[in-house]
Protein backbone atom coordinates (compact mmCIF):
# COMPACT_ATOMS: atom_id res chain seq x y z
CA UNK A 1 0.00 0.00 0.00
CA UNK A 2 1.53 3.58 -0.97
CA UNK A 3 1.85 6.02 1.79
CA UNK A 4 -0.98 8.48 -0.32
CA UNK A 5 -3.58 5.27 0.04
CA UNK A 6 -2.19 4.48 3.57
CA UNK A 7 -3.08 8.63 4.75
CA UNK A 8 -6.48 8.47 3.06
CA UNK A 9 -7.57 5.62 5.61
CA UNK A 10 -6.17 7.17 8.31
CA UNK A 11 -7.96 10.20 7.48
CA UNK A 12 -11.25 8.16 6.95
CA UNK A 13 -10.61 6.77 10.41
CA UNK A 14 -9.98 9.77 12.16
CA UNK A 15 -13.34 11.03 10.61
CA UNK A 16 -15.47 8.16 12.13
CA UNK A 17 -13.69 8.71 15.81
CA UNK A 18 -14.43 12.04 15.52
CA UNK A 19 -18.05 11.35 14.67
CA UNK A 20 -18.43 8.84 17.38
CA UNK A 21 -17.52 11.15 19.57
CA UNK A 22 -19.51 13.97 18.54
CA UNK A 23 -22.21 11.45 19.21
CA UNK A 24 -21.64 10.06 22.46
CA UNK A 25 -21.35 14.16 23.02
CA UNK A 26 -25.01 14.88 21.72
CA UNK A 27 -25.19 11.56 24.03
CA UNK A 28 -25.05 13.13 27.10
CA UNK A 29 -25.51 17.42 26.06
CA UNK A 30 -29.28 17.57 28.08
CA UNK A 31 -27.66 16.04 31.09
CA UNK A 32 -24.03 17.72 31.52
CA UNK A 33 -23.30 21.77 30.58
CA UNK A 34 -20.57 22.32 28.01
CA UNK A 35 -17.61 23.56 30.35
CA UNK A 36 -18.13 19.68 31.64
CA UNK A 37 -18.17 18.30 28.36
CA UNK A 38 -15.24 20.27 27.62
CA UNK A 39 -13.38 19.26 30.26
CA UNK A 40 -13.43 15.68 29.29
CA UNK A 41 -13.01 16.23 25.78
CA UNK A 42 -9.91 18.09 26.21
CA UNK A 43 -8.88 15.75 29.00
CA UNK A 44 -8.94 12.38 28.52
CA UNK A 45 -8.06 13.52 24.76
CA UNK A 46 -4.13 14.01 26.08
CA UNK A 47 -3.77 9.87 26.95
CA UNK A 48 -4.42 9.00 23.22
CA UNK A 49 -1.64 11.74 22.31
CA UNK A 50 0.77 11.23 25.10
CA UNK A 51 0.80 7.36 24.21
CA UNK A 52 0.79 8.48 20.20
CA UNK A 53 4.01 10.29 21.14
CA UNK A 54 5.66 7.84 23.23
CA UNK A 55 5.54 5.38 20.43
CA UNK A 56 7.27 7.70 18.36
CA UNK A 57 9.74 8.23 21.01
CA UNK A 58 9.34 11.75 20.87
CA UNK A 59 7.88 12.28 24.56
CA UNK A 60 8.39 14.07 26.18
CA UNK A 61 11.07 16.02 24.12
CA UNK A 62 9.04 17.02 21.31
CA UNK A 63 6.95 19.15 23.89
CA UNK A 64 9.90 21.81 24.16
CA UNK A 65 8.56 24.87 22.42
CA UNK A 66 9.91 28.09 21.42
CA UNK A 67 6.37 30.30 21.99
CA UNK A 68 4.71 29.30 25.45
CA UNK A 69 2.54 32.43 24.70
CA UNK A 70 1.17 31.87 21.69
CA UNK A 71 0.27 28.40 22.85
CA UNK A 72 -1.43 30.20 24.78
CA UNK A 73 -3.34 32.47 22.13
CA UNK A 74 -4.26 29.80 20.40
CA UNK A 75 -5.56 27.72 23.18
CA UNK A 76 -8.03 30.39 24.37
CA UNK A 77 -9.33 30.97 20.71
CA UNK A 78 -9.39 27.35 20.22
CA UNK A 79 -11.26 26.63 23.84
CA UNK A 80 -13.57 29.44 23.56
CA UNK A 81 -14.56 27.71 20.10
CA UNK A 82 -15.00 24.25 21.21
CA UNK A 83 -17.11 25.48 24.12
CA UNK A 84 -19.38 27.45 21.31
CA UNK A 85 -19.41 23.91 19.45
CA UNK A 86 -20.16 21.68 22.46
CA UNK A 87 -23.02 24.46 23.03
CA UNK A 88 -24.48 24.20 19.45
CA UNK A 89 -24.66 20.07 19.64
CA UNK A 90 -26.69 20.51 22.61
CA UNK A 91 -29.66 22.63 20.78
CA UNK A 92 -29.28 21.63 17.12
CA UNK A 93 -29.39 18.33 15.44
CA UNK A 94 -26.11 17.12 14.73
CA UNK A 95 -26.01 17.43 10.55
CA UNK A 96 -27.34 20.68 10.78
CA UNK A 97 -24.60 21.74 13.40
CA UNK A 98 -22.16 20.16 11.29
CA UNK A 99 -22.93 21.97 7.97
CA UNK A 100 -22.99 25.42 9.34
CA UNK A 101 -19.11 24.34 10.90
CA UNK A 102 -18.41 23.55 7.30
CA UNK A 103 -17.89 27.51 7.18
CA UNK A 104 -14.77 27.54 9.28
CA UNK A 105 -12.54 27.02 6.09
CA UNK A 106 -14.29 29.76 4.34
CA UNK A 107 -13.47 31.85 6.81
CA UNK A 108 -9.85 30.40 7.09
CA UNK A 109 -9.38 31.60 4.03
CA UNK A 110 -10.94 35.90 4.88
CA UNK A 111 -8.64 35.33 7.86
CA UNK A 112 -5.72 34.16 5.82
CA UNK A 113 -5.74 37.34 3.57
CA UNK A 114 -6.49 40.12 6.38
CA UNK A 115 -4.03 38.37 8.84
CA UNK A 116 -1.47 36.49 7.46
CA UNK A 117 -1.21 38.75 4.21
CA UNK A 118 -1.85 35.88 1.66
CA UNK A 119 -2.21 35.96 -1.47
CA UNK A 120 -6.32 34.64 -2.38
CA UNK A 121 -7.24 34.68 -5.97
CA UNK A 122 -10.24 35.46 -7.68
CA UNK A 123 -11.44 31.99 -8.05
CA UNK A 124 -10.94 31.17 -4.78
CA UNK A 125 -12.54 34.42 -3.42
CA UNK A 126 -15.78 33.18 -5.60
CA UNK A 127 -16.00 29.60 -4.32
CA UNK A 128 -15.99 31.48 -0.57
CA UNK A 129 -18.67 33.54 -1.56
CA UNK A 130 -20.65 30.76 -2.92
CA UNK A 131 -19.75 28.80 -0.05
CA UNK A 132 -21.27 31.68 2.31
CA UNK A 133 -24.04 31.55 0.16
CA UNK A 134 -24.91 27.64 1.05
CA UNK A 135 -24.24 28.63 4.62
CA UNK A 136 -26.90 31.03 4.59
CA UNK A 137 -29.28 28.31 3.06
CA UNK A 138 -28.34 25.84 6.14
CA UNK A 139 -28.87 28.73 8.72
CA UNK A 140 -32.70 30.14 7.46
CA UNK A 141 -34.00 26.37 8.20
CA UNK A 142 -32.74 27.43 11.80
CA UNK A 143 -34.15 30.85 12.01
CA UNK A 144 -37.55 30.40 10.44
CA UNK A 145 -36.95 31.21 7.03
CA UNK A 146 -34.91 34.24 5.70
CA UNK A 147 -36.92 36.79 7.59
CA UNK A 148 -35.92 38.35 11.19
CA UNK A 149 -36.91 36.94 14.42
CA UNK A 150 -33.08 35.26 15.99
CA UNK A 151 -35.17 33.28 18.38
CA UNK A 152 -35.50 29.80 19.96
CA UNK A 153 -33.62 26.98 20.96
CA UNK A 154 -32.17 26.31 17.22
CA UNK A 155 -31.24 30.04 16.40
CA UNK A 156 -29.28 29.74 19.84
CA UNK A 157 -27.95 26.70 18.69
CA UNK A 158 -26.79 28.22 14.99
CA UNK A 159 -25.67 31.65 16.72
CA UNK A 160 -23.22 29.39 18.53
CA UNK A 161 -21.86 27.04 15.71
CA UNK A 162 -21.29 29.85 13.20
CA UNK A 163 -19.48 31.49 16.34
CA UNK A 164 -17.33 28.13 16.86
CA UNK A 165 -16.61 28.22 12.67
CA UNK A 166 -15.16 31.86 12.77
CA UNK A 167 -13.43 31.16 16.02
CA UNK A 168 -12.11 28.08 14.56
CA UNK A 169 -10.61 29.57 11.84
CA UNK A 170 -8.93 31.94 14.24
CA UNK A 171 -7.34 29.03 16.07
CA UNK A 172 -6.18 27.95 12.80
CA UNK A 173 -4.70 30.84 11.72
CA UNK A 174 -2.65 30.73 14.92
CA UNK A 175 -1.63 27.15 14.56
CA UNK A 176 0.23 28.06 11.46
CA UNK A 177 1.92 31.15 12.35
CA UNK A 178 3.09 28.23 15.74
CA UNK A 179 4.21 25.63 13.26
CA UNK A 180 7.09 27.40 11.97
CA UNK A 181 8.66 26.55 15.34
CA UNK A 182 6.69 24.15 17.06
CA UNK A 183 5.52 20.80 16.27
CA UNK A 184 2.80 19.07 15.89
CA UNK A 185 2.59 17.05 19.30
CA UNK A 186 3.38 20.06 21.19
CA UNK A 187 0.24 21.82 19.24
CA UNK A 188 -2.34 19.62 20.20
CA UNK A 189 -1.14 18.79 23.88
CA UNK A 190 -0.60 22.27 24.83
CA UNK A 191 -4.01 22.79 23.34
CA UNK A 192 -5.60 19.58 25.37
CA UNK A 193 -4.04 20.77 28.35
CA UNK A 194 -5.09 24.54 28.12
CA UNK A 195 -8.62 23.40 27.43
CA UNK A 196 -9.08 21.35 30.45
CA UNK A 197 -7.50 23.70 32.63
CA UNK A 198 -9.59 26.69 31.10
CA UNK A 199 -12.43 24.56 31.33
CA UNK A 200 -12.88 25.40 35.26
CA UNK A 201 -13.76 28.93 34.10
CA UNK A 202 -17.18 27.10 34.27
CA UNK A 203 -17.85 25.77 37.44
CA UNK A 204 -19.26 28.72 39.19
CA UNK A 205 -22.11 28.52 36.07
CA UNK A 206 -23.06 25.12 37.29
CA UNK A 207 -21.29 21.30 36.84
CA UNK A 208 -22.91 18.50 37.82
CA UNK A 209 -22.20 15.26 39.13
CA UNK A 210 -22.76 13.15 36.01
CA UNK A 211 -24.32 9.63 36.07
CA UNK A 212 -22.16 6.39 35.51
CA UNK A 213 -23.51 6.09 31.81
CA UNK A 214 -22.86 9.93 31.32
CA UNK A 215 -19.47 10.02 32.81
CA UNK A 216 -18.76 6.78 31.04
CA UNK A 217 -20.02 8.79 27.19
CA UNK A 218 -17.72 11.99 28.35
CA UNK A 219 -14.89 9.28 29.11
CA UNK A 220 -15.23 7.25 25.74
CA UNK A 221 -16.18 10.99 24.09
CA UNK A 222 -12.43 12.32 25.05
CA UNK A 223 -10.63 9.05 23.77
CA UNK A 224 -11.89 8.88 20.77
CA UNK A 225 -11.34 12.28 20.36
CA UNK A 226 -7.71 11.70 20.76
CA UNK A 227 -7.92 8.96 19.10
CA UNK A 228 -9.40 11.24 15.82
CA UNK A 229 -6.62 13.59 16.62
CA UNK A 230 -3.55 10.80 16.49
CA UNK A 231 -5.29 9.58 13.14
CA UNK A 232 -5.30 13.10 11.42
CA UNK A 233 -1.97 13.98 12.30
CA UNK A 234 -0.42 10.34 10.77
CA UNK A 235 -2.82 11.26 7.83
CA UNK A 236 -0.70 14.55 7.12
CA UNK A 237 2.72 12.92 8.16
CA UNK A 238 1.68 10.15 5.22
CA UNK A 239 0.20 12.79 1.98
CA UNK A 240 -0.11 15.88 1.11
CA UNK A 241 -2.48 18.33 2.59
CA UNK A 242 -4.30 19.03 -0.57
CA UNK A 243 -5.34 14.90 -0.98
CA UNK A 244 -6.26 14.57 3.27
CA UNK A 245 -8.42 18.31 3.95
CA UNK A 246 -11.08 17.47 1.41
CA UNK A 247 -11.97 14.49 3.44
CA UNK A 248 -13.11 16.44 5.99
CA UNK A 249 -16.78 16.45 4.57
CA UNK A 250 -16.88 12.42 4.40
CA UNK A 251 -17.70 13.48 8.07
CA UNK A 252 -21.22 14.25 6.88
CA UNK A 253 -22.12 10.65 6.08
CA UNK A 254 -20.81 9.32 9.49
CA UNK A 255 -23.20 12.34 11.42
CA UNK A 256 -25.81 11.83 9.24
CA UNK A 257 -25.97 8.18 9.88
CA UNK A 258 -25.33 8.16 13.69
CA UNK A 259 -27.79 10.88 14.11
CA UNK A 260 -30.62 8.83 12.40
CA UNK A 261 -30.02 5.41 13.90
CA UNK A 262 -29.20 7.15 17.11
CA UNK A 263 -31.74 10.27 17.54
CA UNK A 264 -33.72 9.70 14.66
CA UNK A 265 -32.87 12.95 12.91
CA UNK A 266 -33.06 13.54 9.42
CA UNK A 267 -31.60 16.45 7.62
CA UNK A 268 -33.98 18.49 5.68
CA UNK A 269 -33.78 19.11 2.15
CA UNK A 270 -32.74 22.52 2.97
CA UNK A 271 -30.16 21.67 4.91
CA UNK A 272 -28.75 18.98 2.81
CA UNK A 273 -28.88 21.82 -0.13
CA UNK A 274 -27.01 24.27 1.38
CA UNK A 275 -24.36 21.45 2.56
CA UNK A 276 -23.93 20.27 -0.74
CA UNK A 277 -23.22 23.96 -1.49
CA UNK A 278 -20.56 24.46 1.36
CA UNK A 279 -18.74 21.36 0.53
CA UNK A 280 -18.24 21.48 -3.70
CA UNK A 281 -17.00 25.13 -2.47
CA UNK A 282 -14.49 24.11 0.10
CA UNK A 283 -13.52 21.01 -2.40
CA UNK A 284 -13.03 23.28 -5.20
CA UNK A 285 -11.10 25.67 -3.10
CA UNK A 286 -8.43 22.92 -2.31
CA UNK A 287 -8.93 21.58 -5.85
CA UNK A 288 -8.00 24.82 -7.28
CA UNK A 289 -4.95 25.53 -5.18
CA UNK A 290 -3.43 22.42 -5.75
CA UNK A 291 -3.50 22.63 -9.52
CA UNK A 292 -1.82 26.62 -8.75
CA UNK A 293 0.42 24.85 -6.59
CA UNK A 294 1.60 22.02 -9.25
CA UNK A 295 2.13 24.80 -12.00
CA UNK A 296 4.01 27.02 -9.74
CA UNK A 297 6.44 23.85 -8.78
CA UNK A 298 7.06 23.33 -12.49
CA UNK A 299 7.56 26.70 -13.23
CA UNK A 300 10.35 27.31 -10.46
CA UNK A 301 11.33 23.78 -11.94
CA UNK A 302 12.08 25.19 -15.18
CA UNK A 303 13.69 28.31 -14.36
CA UNK A 304 16.00 26.28 -12.53
CA UNK A 305 16.83 24.50 -15.22
CA UNK A 306 17.36 27.81 -17.57
CA UNK A 307 21.00 28.40 -18.10
CA UNK A 308 22.34 31.55 -16.66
Amino acid sequence: MSSTAAGILFKLASTIAFAIMLTLIKLASSRVPPGEVLFARSFFGIIPVVVYLAVLGVFPASLKTKKPLGHVRRSVVGTVSMFCWFTAVSYLPLPDATAISYSGPLFGVCFAALILHERVRSFRWAAVGIGFVGVLIVLSEQLNGFGIGFQGDRAIGAACALASAVLGAVAAVTVRELTATETTGAIVFYFLACGSVFSFVTLPFGWVVPSFSDAAMLIVAGLFGGIGQVLMTQSYRLAEASVIAPLDYINMIWIVVLSYLVFGDVPTVVVVAGSLVVIASGVFVVWRERRLGILEAKAKARSADTPT
